[in-house]
């Protein structure tokens, strides 16, 4: 009999329920007793849910209150000394500060999950001595148990990923901070085992990357020890995202099943499973439906799949399942009444997801005839997609492939431009900007609805929109900054605003995902060929600039970025949906170009996200990355200059990329771990304009001047001054008026200071 499987369900509810109540217990409105009981509310109606869609194995302890990541860190006791931790269960308001930080302490670094646009909090191990504070998949296990008599898998990060994915420590103490956790990983499955746990979901997300001869006999200790602590609880290892790496060592631990993608690096999985076939004594978790795409699956394709596996590992010891937990995709299509019907019939979210895998289990079990409807149903809603007018712009294509066929190139090299822009500009040494937003307040957002309600007109909006950058360039000329910014007043969101104004995207009503703490994103969906159409940014950016003598940079959002924080179309290449949207974006920088703005950021804070997990396609990948941002921006004169930013990243192997992007100014999103990146800067020299975020604004304080100048002599150690830009690390849509503000202020101020101290003058 082959069951089926969920191995993650998204967080944040139908209506964005959880984020809801996080923030109104940030904000004060309720107690954390109410936060406890809605939180339970939302959990429970996900483990009901799933029930109902006849899911077999149904996972508990997915559930967060901010990231999975840091609740591992939480149970084990993991807080860094500055939040004055005293032992036991991690109060909220200790966990809360780790993610987001508070009035005394910084948070922890924050970084992305693997190759997903999912962030989790990075674990902090020097200096701390683990235990075990409470048995969280005990906890989540009896909750579903009691309330709803469910027999719950819970899930847990294994420690192998745990470790790889902490900071804090030397690579030589890796031995030994294993010794430390794997007794606490073996008491929580034993106490699982005492409670009549069935399945344990471990995930080891780690194995699709590059393992080491040390690393396999790490994992070889790992299992041996959880199998012996507790050998009456089945353990599925679970990977995902790519193939697994050292599949035979991996296949021969002593886990009772293996979990593999079949979807991302599926080809890889599917290859060593006909070359090695797979153990005998284990269940296969065969992750056919795709967890991080919107797109219907084509049954009919998945049931061809699964026969082939079927020769190798029969029915019994198969378990249909996602590629990866649910967490990446928005909940429900059945809130999305305005999308096009060709469109809306080729799409599948969590919940048609777990439909979807529900319905193969049973076409395993007894044959495709059982499902014939559905089959030719999936089948016509992919092919009427496919052979949509919005699939199929020849123009377009040709276009693209022409303009792909030049080369991607700037007129003079940045040391001539660099001359001849500081001739344009006269700027200060280490000149002051922002990355680009400013607060979005209750009063910017409810203008935007009233607009898009048609209770407010074009004019009454725009000129509400002027106000708001009127009061913006006077804040910022009286803070003293150097290089301005329009503010963004106009946009929702730096994906979403562009993808609304650009053929081949459509917009969901509800499609919410997940992002970092309670911020959610409402993914575009790239469903056609990308095409400019008028220009998207010129009026605000040009009217800003006429109510100032300083310069006020253009601000876009590079290909990458919108492709990689969109859900792209999967019948073509994401290289090719790359240079469409390079292609367009081209048009809008020369469209600024000619309306007089002589510096425009086109901002790529995802290209790192991208990049491919097996180190033998990154290569590929970051050329194509490099050529489209290159391709958006090398049209444009000498004297004009081209910024970009990019967030929470490790950089130390990309930073050749980098350079090649060959834009004028770089901003990077550092404070949370500016003595990692600076490290990167002492072994590798970088010849361009940067910044280095001096600021968290990630984080509702207010740093003070020394905070900011420490920031800023640590760079300067590395980084010439004469190419040093002082920013926050972000731009500050989600926070306050009084906060940002103060922040700016101290910044320019610990520019002053930089400025005296380094004897460079105005």
């Amino acid at each position: 009999m082959a069951y089926s499987s969920s191995l993650g369900y998204p967080r944040i509810g139908a209506n964005r329920e959880w984020k809801k109540a996080l923030e109104a217990f940030w904000s004060g409105k309720i107690e954390e007793s109410e936060l406890h009981a809605q939180l339970q509310d939302i959990r429970l109606n996900h483990l009901s849910k799933q029930r109902d869609k006849g899911i077999d194995l149904i996972p508990v302890n997915d559930f967060s209150y901010y990231d999975h990541v840091l609740d591992t860190a939480a149970m084990f006791g993991m807080i860094p000394d500055r939040f004055e931790y005293n032992g036991g269960p991690v109060p909220v308001s200790v966990y809360f500060a780790m993610a987001r930080g508070n009035k005394d302490a910084t948070a922890c670094e924050m970084t992305k999950w693997f190759n997903t646009n999912y962030h989790y909090i990075v674990p902090e191990l020097g200096g701390i001595t683990p235990v075990l504070t409470e048995n969280k998949p005990l906890a989540a296990y009896r909750e579903a148990k009691d309330k709803l008599g469910i027999e719950g898998k819970p899930v847990i990060v294994g420690p192998l990923t745990f470790l790889k994915l902490s900071k804090g420590y030397a690579a030589s103490e890796t031995d030994a901070w294993l010794d430390r956790l794997l007794p606490l990983y073996a008491q929580v499955l034993k106490e699982l085992e005492q409670e009549g746990v069935n399945w344990v979901q471990v995930d080891e997300p780690i194995l699709v990357t590059k393992l080491s001869d040390t690393d396999v006999s790490r994992l070889q200790k790992i299992y041996q020890t959880l199998k012996a602590a507790a050998p009456g609880v089945r353990i599925m290892l679970q990977t995902y995202f790519e193939a697994v790496e050292r599949y035979q060592e991996v296949t021969q631990l002593p886990v009772d099943g293996i979990g593999l993608d079949l979807v991302h690096g599926g080809a890889g999985n599917r290859q060593s499973i006909r070359d090695f076939g797979f153990p005998q004594d284990k269940v296969l978790g065969a992750g056919v439906i795709d967890g991080r795409g919107i797109w219907k699956a084509s049954l009919r394709e998945k049931l061809d799949l699964l026969n082939e596996i079927a020769a190798t590992v029969p029915s019994e010891r198969l378990v249909i399942q996602s590629s990866c937990s649910l967490l990446h995709v928005p909940v429900t299509v059945q809130a999305e009444t305005k999308l096009q019907p060709e469109l809306l019939g080729a799409l599948a979210f969590a919940d048609e997801k777990l439909e979807e895998i529900v319905l193969l289990s049973k076409a395993v079990q007894s044959g495709a005839s059982v499902i014939s409807a559905e089959l030719e149903k999936s089948e016509a809603a992919v092919t009427a997609l496919k052979r949509s007018g919005e699939r199929n712009r020849t123009d377009i294509q040709q276009a693209v492939a022409a303009v792909s066929a030049e080369p991607a190139q700037r007129e003079a090299a940045f040391a001539k431009r660099l001359d001849v822009q500081q001739e344009r500009w006269q700027l200060p040494i280490l000149p002051t900007t922002t990355i680009g937003s400013f607060p979005q307040s209750a009063e910017v957002r409810k203008a935007r609805q009233l607009w898009r309600k048609g209770e407010w007109n074009a004019e009454q909006y725009t000129n509400f929109i002027r106000e708001q950058i009127d009061l913006w360039i006077q804040l910022q000329e009286e803070i003293g900054l150097d290089v301005l910014v329009h503010g963004e007043f106009e946009r929702t969101d730096m994906v979403e605003f562009f993808g609304e104004k650009l053929a081949g995207f459509a917009f969901t009503q509800n499609g919410w995902v997940q992002s970092y703490g309670s911020r959610c994103v409402k993914p575009p969906i790239i469903f056609g060929d990308v095409a400019w159409e008028k220009p998207m940014t010129v009026k605000e950016t040009a009217y800003a600039q006429s109510k100032t003598k300083l310069p006020v940079k253009g601000m876009l959002t590079g290909p990458i970025t919108i492709m990689n924080w969109s859900f792209v179309r999967d019948d073509i290449s994401r290289e090719q949906i790359a240079y469409q949207l390079a292609y367009a974006l081209r048009q809008e920088v020369e469209a600024l170009e000619s309306a007089g703005i002589g510096m425009i950021q086109v901002d790529e804070p995802a290209v790192r996200e991208g990049l491919p997990l097996k180190e033998q396609d990154q290569k590929g990948y970051l050329e194509w990355a490099v050529k489209a941002f290159r391709l958006t921006t090398c049209t444009v004169q000498n004297s004009t200059q081209i910024h970009t930013h990019m967030c929470y990243c490790e950089f130390h192997d990309m930073i050749d990329s980098i350079i090649d992007m060959d834009a004028d100014v770089i901003s990077i999103e550092t404070s949370r771990s500016h003595g990692e990146l600076i490290q990167s800067f002492e072994e590798n020299t970088y010849p361009l304009g940067i910044g280095l975020g001096v600021y968290d604004i990630h984080s509702p304080r207010v740093p003070d001047v020394e905070e900011m100048t420490r920031m800023i002599d640590r760079a300067l150690r590395v980084l010439d001054p004469k190419l040093f830009w002082i920013n926050p690390d972000c731009g500050l849509k989600t926070r306050g008026i009084g906060e940002t503000v103060a922040s700016l202020r101290n910044m320019v101020e610990a520019t002053r200071l930089a400025r005296e101290k380094y004897a460079l003058q105005v």
